[in-house]
């Protein structure tokens, strides 16, 4: 009688865990529907912008001169640039070496002109319209598949289910049993064994850098992003000691898809101009100028390239900004952003690293690791990262293929348990997923009621998606 409860116990765990089995392949299946074409759009995309940022530099950084013994004053080369492209100054942007090209933002009546200026000799070296070239173009599909907010959903609703996929598939590919050879591919199979192999290694060696890139990417994404985490591990501008605030937040100090300023920043109030507070930045009695912004740069340890935007108007501030984001330095730990009174020349804010919260310190290094910004090493792992990416893409339409011999016209979707095992668990699953990501819990509630409601009543879809 002993013996016959151990199988029967047994038989039992063994019927749990294979329903527990078929939903998350089932599941696996549907998100994989969804995420695979958005999933190699990034990929291409991300190798895109990291390939442009690193050979060709996406504001200039790249543009070669000859160093002499002495520069231009930095209003000089500003000079040269409006001369070239008339119009007003808006943002400076400093070499990374003295063997580079110093950059000018200039606002001209139609759009934004970049101007990058011999720093020697004032010669105009180049000048293009800014955030219209390839960076650009990959860097509005991979954020929002040129369809502005309505791409932006898709794809935010994409990396969530992206989410799915990889606990999902963990779980398929766990081990059940003492073998260790889960964790390299059986190159002695053939056929889709080989393809289920491989898909399930190059999946679980990237199961975590998955995590990351997914969720420093939600970061970005509008409604989780925006209105859920940044909203409350924005940099609080009450630390300011409460200097006079603008209505304009600091992406304002941005233009198009890029907002060039940090993430923990970006809804964060603008200081204003026009008081006595602040402490000493410019040299009393000295002009408030470019000139001095820069060389108040220097005194506060930024060295390399870091940026200067002029006052947008009559309350408007100077900002001195180093942002590894930007791709100003490979040390997201060097972020700085100064604020200067135009009219006194005192510092009214001044916020690094140290001052961001848990949230904003995760994500300015997120951030830049994302975008293979932090040296040679990123980008080789980026790189091997996004090819993995599109392997697990290519091999899983490739073993769907496979399965489906003769089915032309059928889903070949995994089938459903007959009983759904731990529903409470699930659906309690479900529910924190909502609150977390609301465009992935509304997701997943339409499929589920899709699958249990429709499908499971209608014979012809039934048929259609077996």
């Amino acid at each position: 009688m002993a013996q016959n409860s151990q199988f029967s116990g047994e038989a039992a765990t063994n019927t749990l865990s294979q329903k527990l089995y078929f939903a998350a392949w089932r599941w696996h299946f549907y998100a994989g529907l969804y995420v695979i074409p958005f999933l190699m759009m990034l990929a291409i995309t991300g190798m895109m912008m990291m390939f442009i940022t690193q050979f060709d530099g996406r504001d200039g950084e790249k543009i070669a001169v000859t160093p002499q013994a002495t520069a231009l004053s930095i209003s000089e080369q500003a000079g040269a640039a409006t001369n070239a492209v008339p119009g007003t100054v808006v943002e400076y942007i400093g070499p990374k070496s003295d063997s580079l090209a110093a950059v000018f933002r200039v606002k001209t009546d139609s759009n934004q002109q970049l101007v990058a200026v011999d720093p020697y000799t004032g010669t105009v070296l180049e000048s293009w319209d800014r955030r219209t070239g390839w960076y650009d173009f990959a860097d509005n599909v991979h954020g929002s598949l040129l369809l502005g907010d309505t791409g932006d959903r898709l794809i935010e609703i994409a990396a969530g289910l992206g989410l799915v996929l990889v606990l999902t598939g963990l779980y398929i590919w766990w081990p059940r049993g003492n073998s260790v050879s889960v964790l390299v591919p059986n190159l002695a199979a053939r056929g889709r064994a080989l393809w289920k192999s491989l898909h399930a290694v190059v999946g679980f060696w990237i199961s975590a850098l998955m995590v990351i890139f997914l969720i420093s990417g939600l970061a970005w994404a509008g409604i989780w992003g925006g209105k859920f985490v940044q909203a409350w591990s924005t940099f609080p501008a009450e630390k300011w000691n409460n200097v006079p605030l603008s209505d304009s937040t600091h992406a304002a100090m941005g233009h198009g898809n890029q907002n060039d300023v940090p993430w923990a920043l970006e809804q964060t109030q603008m200081p204003a101009s026009g008081s006595d507070v602040g402490v000493t930045g410019t040299p009393e009695g000295a002009a408030v100028d470019i000139n001095s912004l820069v060389a108040l740069g220097r005194a506060l340890g930024l060295e390399g390239r870091f940026r200067v935007a002029y006052p947008g108007d009559e309350t408007g501030v100077w900002t001195i900004n180093r942002d590894s984001m930007s791709s100003d330095s490979t040390d997201p730990m060097g972020d700085v952003t100064v604020h200067v009174d135009q009219y006194t020349g005192k510092i009214l804010a001044e916020v690094r690293f140290a001052d961001y919260s848990v949230a904003g310190k995760s994500m300015a290094v997120s951030i830049p690791f994302h975008m293979g910004l932090m040296g040679l090493w990123n980008l080789i792992l980026n790189t091997l990262f996004c090819l993995a990416v599109i392997f697990l893409c290519v091999s899983g339409v490739i073993m769907w293929v496979k399965r489906r011999p003769g089915k032309a016209l059928r889903l070949a979707a995994p089938p459903a348990p007959r009983e759904m095992p731990l529903w409470k668990g699930a659906l309690l699953i479900a529910a924190v997923v909502s609150i977390a990501f609301p465009l992935v819990g509304l997701t997943l509630l339409a499929v589920l009621a899709f699958d249990v409601i429709v499908l499971s009543n209608v014979p012809a879809l039934k048929r259609a998606f077996s």
